[in-house]
């Protein structure tokens, strides 16, 4: 029974075919003045639920291609603005860092920060330049606003930079007028760890040094050029012992944030920098 019905429905399709098939010659061989308007009567009777529906589905899938567009297009939007304001600030530092190498006009090595010398510890740097870039210990480390630290030691082709956050780190300075002279040290070395300030000690109890006072480098010891900006005083004297005060100073150069840095040669006797980092001047 089941075989007789496949059979028949077989024969029926095939008569279905050879049908299609002669009308198919048939409209073929009608003029054009018969065959055109008979095709668009099929197409507005017979054909329109069917081309309805590819219409349709053709409309779905361009829809469902530009909706993915659309989400691609936003997906890159939020990835590109999660990302932007640090790519503007690494740009702005960069800028900021080729005016200084301008200003300077030579005796220094560019280098790019690569990571922490220790893992555990931020206070020491490795940076992209070394003996063979004519790097030496003990040279000054700057970044466009003022001092990162000084180089540790030096490899074939990188550098370990002690900063200032270092507890070993010290450096003669004085104010931006001269009026005062210590020695800078980080605040970490003497209250603990996690404490990103500096501190000027050995100022005379006499002389008093204002908020806002600008630290720079003395150039007193010969490592240090005269005239790197090391800090900003904040407040007043923190403590006072014996005849001497000790001022907190901000850092004007934080070394978590710095990417790219300059290693400066062998400092001048009689070089003031204060005209390279302030863009009033050239250095002498």
């Amino acid at each position: 029974m089941a075989l007789g019905a496949d059979r028949y429905g077989s024969r029926a399709d095939t008569l279905v075919f050879l049908g299609c098939v002669v009308l198919a010659l048939a409209a073929m061989s009608f003029p054009d003045t018969w065959r055109d308007p008979l095709a668009r009567w099929m197409r507005q009777t017979v054909l329109w639920p069917f081309l309805a529906l590819q219409e349709r589905s053709e409309e779905f899938r361009t829809s469902r291609a530009r909706f993915q567009a659309v989400v691609a297009q936003r997906d890159s939007a939020a990835l590109a603005a999660t990302f932007l304001p640090e790519l503007r600030g690494e740009n702005a530092r960069l800028r900021a860092l080729l005016g200084l190498g301008a200003r300077l006009g030579t005796g220094y090595v560019s280098a790019e920060v690569l990571h922490q010398a220790e893992p555990t510890s931020p206070l020491t740097l490795v940076v992209s330049a070394g003996r063979h870039q004519g790097v030496q210990a003990l040279s000054p480390v700057v970044a466009a606003e003022g001092l990162v630290g000084v180089i540790g030691s030096v490899d074939a082709r990188t550098s370990t930079v002690i900063t200032w956050a270092h507890p070993d780190f010290r450096a003669s300075a004085m104010a931006a007028d001269g009026s005062v002279y210590g020695i800078v040290a980080p605040l970490g070395a003497t209250e603990g760890p996690g404490i990103w300030l500096l501190e000027l000690q050995g100022v005379p109890y006499r002389q008093v040094v204002a908020a806002g006072t600008p630290i720079l480098t003395s150039g007193l010891g010969g490592v240090l050029p005269r005239g790197i900006p090391l800090g900003i005083v904040v407040g007043g004297a923190s403590e006072a012992t014996g005849w001497e005060r000790t001022y907190r100073i901000r850092p004007v150069v934080h070394p978590a944030a710095v990417s790219h840095v300059m290693i400066l040669g062998p400092a001048r006797p009689g070089s003031d920098l204060r005209g390279a980092f302030t863009g009033e001047g050239q250095t002498p």
